[in-house]
């Protein structure tokens, strides 16, 4: 359970945040902050601490209680409504955690929208941010949007995206349980593989979702995703690189084929399977008896 003084550091966090980003008011949930007077009394005793905390809730306009997203991507969608101050604190910070997390994802996402960083724009519908639990065990990162995820801004909605789905349900995920993104948030022209320099003009926003989401594990799929993430990688082939663990920003990383590799090589899935059946183990979770061969 969370103490008082982790959740008002993560509040000042979050504010603090939110003053950098040149906004002058910040949303918390009054839930949450109802949740702090009882919390204020229960580990403190101080009746002073639980009013100063009182004080403060009641100074939030009611506005400010709206829902708020938890799948983040160009798409709407929203939490469900703020439960009741007797819920348990660890779910109440939990809460917070996952709204300041949901907050910095979409702000990743607006300037996704907007950028204009390299050439790749110019010929874009829509950027794809990419979209999913904002705390997930599992991040998944492909190469770039083809022409479905450019008409949606969606990561992985095609055929490709199709397969993806299986694969994650395979695992004993939903969609919902996990983030996928790519290491372009542009679809090159032709589906062209990015060139380096768009790769490094774009990285710079998955290393913020990638701070922010702090995965468990990250699956790298394809040879250009594990190029993107792992330059030093180059030089190796992705049937050499898959199954074997690296790194990025100290997560571990698996390297495993594309999923639109998989539609033109179904061979390929068992080696993928037994991929993601290594994932799993290193989440310490069970494998399902099952295969992607759907």
């Amino acid at each position: 359970m969370p103490t008082l003084q982790e959740i008002l550091t993560d509040t000042a966090e979050y504010v603090a945040w939110k003053l950098e980003e040149g906004e002058t008011s910040a949303e918390v949930s009054r839930a949450i902050l109802d949740e702090l007077v009882v919390s204020s009394t229960r580990t403190s005793g101080s009746p002073a601490t639980a009013a100063a905390v009182a004080q403060h809730a009641a100074s939030i306009p009611a506005e400010q209680n709206a829902e708020k997203p938890s799948v983040v991507s160009g798409a709407s969608s929203t939490l469900p409504p703020a439960t009741t101050a007797t819920s348990p604190m660890a779910d109440k910070g939990k809460d917070m955690k996952d709204e300041m997390r949901a907050a910095k994802l979409a702000a990743i996402a607006a300037a996704v929208r907007s950028c204009t960083l390299c050439p790749l724009h110019a010929d874009r519908t829509n950027g794809v941010p990419g979209q999913g639990n904002p705390n997930p065990d599992i991040l998944f990162v492909g190469e770039a949007p083809g022409a479905d995820e450019d008409a949606q801004g969606l990561a992985f909605v095609g055929r490709a995206g199709q397969l993806l789905t299986k694969m994650i349900e395979a695992m004993g995920f939903t969609r919902e349980d996990v983030f996928i993104a790519n290491v372009n948030k542009c679809r090159p022209p032709a589906n062209r593989k990015p060139l380096r320099e768009e790769m490094d003009a774009c990285l710079p926003y998955l290393r913020q979702q990638v701070k922010i989401l702090q995965p468990k594990v990250i699956v790298a799929m394809g040879a250009t995703a594990v190029e993107g993430l792992v330059p030093e990688s180059v030089s190796q082939k992705i049937s050499d690189l898959r199954g074997h663990w690296l790194t990025f920003e100290g997560i571990p990383l698996m390297p495993t084929y594309h999923p639109a590799y998989l539609l033109r090589n179904s061979a390929m899935k068992k080696p993928v399977w037994a991929d993601l059946q290594e994932v799993l183990r290193k989440l310490g979770r069970p494998v399902p008896k099952r295969s992607t061969s759907g």
